[in-house]
């Protein structure tokens, strides 16, 4: 049985994670929308064989866009230019259940699949800002039970999409002049509670079959969510402990739901401030968190949690009592994160807000290359993680110093690869290619 091998994507946000990254020296501000600044990124984690590049998206503009880079730009013709310049590295977008129709999303995926050679990946969301609603002609966000259950459609619908093209559907046989095996297109003629489709895709089955499925989101939904359908999960865990109780949950869960829990991959984010001493890390860890303005790390936690705060209590500790844990807000799962931070350490408002700073909820690691390797290792090992975003607190120097640094260790302790062995995001994360749902058993048995 070959050695299990760690899964690293790189997290991308317009000049980092941290949310002051815009305003530190070494950062690029006046390059996030030059397309030529994420193509150089791509192709330096495509140099260190890393997984997958990872780009986050939602429909509506953040409230706190005033005091940070918290634009959006549109994930697919983003990965496209990245697909251009690049090989082997996965793309991975991020589009919305509740935002987008099945067909379209279809559509702009298989043709994803379809220009990289095999490489996309689908990150499932179901949209937690209520914002969104007005841009899309609807008076009010659906509720978070409302949201899942269109996602369980949707999912069921766009699978049937991808595979209504069987795989030699496309014969292209200029001698007999045939170019498709109708008999091997298949209508969907889905209608159900809240989606109609009839198909089929207008776009032939893709290299890797359909995208891989990608899911964020670690509430009692979410989990029941990924149990059925995802490949990935990218979660946000603060200790050992929390991230092997989520490890254990979904992994068991995969099982009750009949698939295989090894191809389920749980991937955590990490954004690790890196110097050549402890010391020296937390100095630069605290550098970032000087420059950050109370304004907006206000407005982001009053989004969360719902609480309004003034700069005058940012001294005082954070007021449990006024949070409450019911309704809507209370099934997010970053929610519950940032809940654990106060219940378990009790901090003051300032120190709260430097801490989802650098990474609003995913862990922050401040240290030498081998401890931000000791760490990853440790989770890796002891059942917290197979792997892990890497969400670089600036760009492009904290992914240098990740790539140049704490990489080159993991190798050397033999648990991430030296070069890729595949060729699609399936082949890296060690996943099969699926079947298309609508092809004749017996018929794949004559054809072997």
């Amino acid at each position: 049985m070959s050695r299990r091998e760690l899964h690293l994507n790189l997290f991308v946000y317009p000049g980092g994670h941290h949310e002051a990254a815009w305003r530190y020296d070494g950062s690029e501000p006046g390059r996030i929308l030059d397309i030529r600044f994420y193509q150089e990124l791509a192709r330096r984690a495509e140099a260190v064989a890393f997984d997958g590049i990872f780009f986050a998206d939602g429909p509506a503009l953040a409230d706190n866009v005033r005091y940070a880079s918290r634009f959006r730009l549109e994930p697919f013709t983003w990965l496209s230019a990245i697909a251009a310049v690049t090989e082997r590295i996965g793309l991975i977008a991020t589009a919305s259940t509740t935002y987008t129709e099945p067909y379209n999303l279809a559509r702009l995926f298989a043709s994803l699949d379809h220009l990289s050679g095999g490489r996309a990946g689908w990150n499932i969301v179901t949209t937690g800002a209520p914002q969104a609603a007005q841009n899309f002609g609807l008076d009010a966000h659906p509720v978070h039970a409302e949201r899942y259950d269109r996602a369980r459609e949707f999912l069921d619908v766009v699978t049937k999409l991808w595979d209504s093209w069987e795989d030699d559907a496309l014969v292209a046989d200029p001698g007999s002049g045939l170019f498709a095996d109708t008999e091997r297109i298949h209508p969907i003629e889905h209608v159900g509670p809240r989606l109609t489709v009839r198909g089929p895709l207008n776009t032939p089955r893709t290299p890797q079959g359909r995208p891989v499925y990608v899911q964020a989101g670690s509430s009692e939904d979410g989990r029941a969510f990924a149990a059925r359908y995802a490949e990935a999960v990218f979660t946000a865990h603060q200790t050992l402990g929390n991230g092997q109780d989520f490890y254990a949950d979904l992994k068991k869960r995969v099982g009750q739901a009949g698939r295989d829990p090894e191809k389920v991959l749980v991937l955590p984010g990490i954004s690790p401030f890196i110097a050549s001493t402890e010391s020296g890390a937390r100095a630069l860890h605290d550098e970032f968190n000087e420059l950050t303005q109370p304004e907006y790390s206000l407005q982001l936690l009053h989004r969360i949690l719902g609480v309004r705060l003034t700069a005058d209590q940012l001294d005082g500790p954070v007021p449990r009592e006024l949070i409450e844990t019911g309704g809507e807000r209370g099934n997010g799962s970053r929610f519950q994160v940032i809940l654990d931070i106060i219940e378990r350490e009790q901090p003051t408002v300032r120190g709260l807000l430097h801490r989802l700073a650098g990474a609003r909820g995913h862990r922050v690691i401040a240290g030498t290359p081998e401890q931000v390797a000791d760490q990853i290792q440790e989770w890796f090992e002891q059942g917290a993680a197979d792997g892990f975003n890497v969400m670089p607190p600036w760009l492009p120097g904290g992914f240098d110093l990740f790539a140049d640094h704490v990489v080159p260790i993991l190798r050397a302790r033999g648990l991430f690869r030296t070069e890729y062995t595949g060729t699609t995001l399936r082949d890296h994360y060690g996943l099969t290619r699926p079947d298309s749902q609508y092809t004749n058993p017996a018929r794949l048995k004559e054809s072997s």
